[in-house]
């Protein structure tokens, strides 16, 4: 009997100091990628301003070709929706809405991953001069664990788990750029 309570105040001590350690481990993250497109700046806008375009490019719309996807509102506008399901576990639910255009500059979207987990983040991209007929795009995820998942950061590093799909998005989004 003296073990087990021994132990259990071993197990309630380690909670005890896991969710004082979570108070001071930070909540937010972000994580960015860029490219230079051999694209002016302008055309290039013109394409990311779409969300359905990114089921073109994105890493996460290619890794299921039967993935169901619905949207809602016109496209390129401040309020439209588009909205995706798989039964990947990867991919699975969620929907990204466009919240802010600057025109010929930045779109910004929130994203609502409702399976496998719920979770809401926010994203955007923007365009950038970089030459006469160059273009830098930044493509940026920024969310937030809230406490004590924020403990969880610990072990996870968000821009090695976001970071790359990024970057490979920005990569095929270059290669279909610059054969337009």
């Amino acid at each position: 009997m003296k073990i087990l309570k021994g132990i259990l105040f071993l197990v309630l001590g380690l909670i005890v100091l896991a969710l004082i350690v979570a108070l001071f481990v930070k909540k937010e993250y972000s994580v960015e990628r860029e490219i230079t497109i051999n694209k002016p700046k302008q055309e290039v806008y013109d394409y990311i301003k779409y969300l359905k375009n990114q089921n073109n490019f994105s890493k996460w719309a290619k890794m299921d070709p039967a993935m169901k996807t619905e949207f809602k509102g016109t496209d390129g506008t401040v309020g439209f929706i588009s909205a995706w399901e798989s039964n990947q576990k990867d991919v699975g639910k969620g929907e990204q809405e466009i919240k802010k255009l600057t025109e010929g500059q930045r779109l910004d979207t929130e994203i609502r991953f409702i399976k496998p987990f719920e979770s809401t983040c926010t994203a955007y991209m923007t365009t950038e001069d970089a030459g006469p007929a160059a273009t830098k795009v930044k493509w940026v995820f920024n969310g937030k664990m809230n406490y004590p998942m924020n403990l969880m950061a610990l072990c996870m590093n968000m821009d090695k788990m976001i970071g790359g799909d990024l970057q490979i998005g920005l990569e095929n989004l270059k290669g279909i750029m610059e054969k337009m």
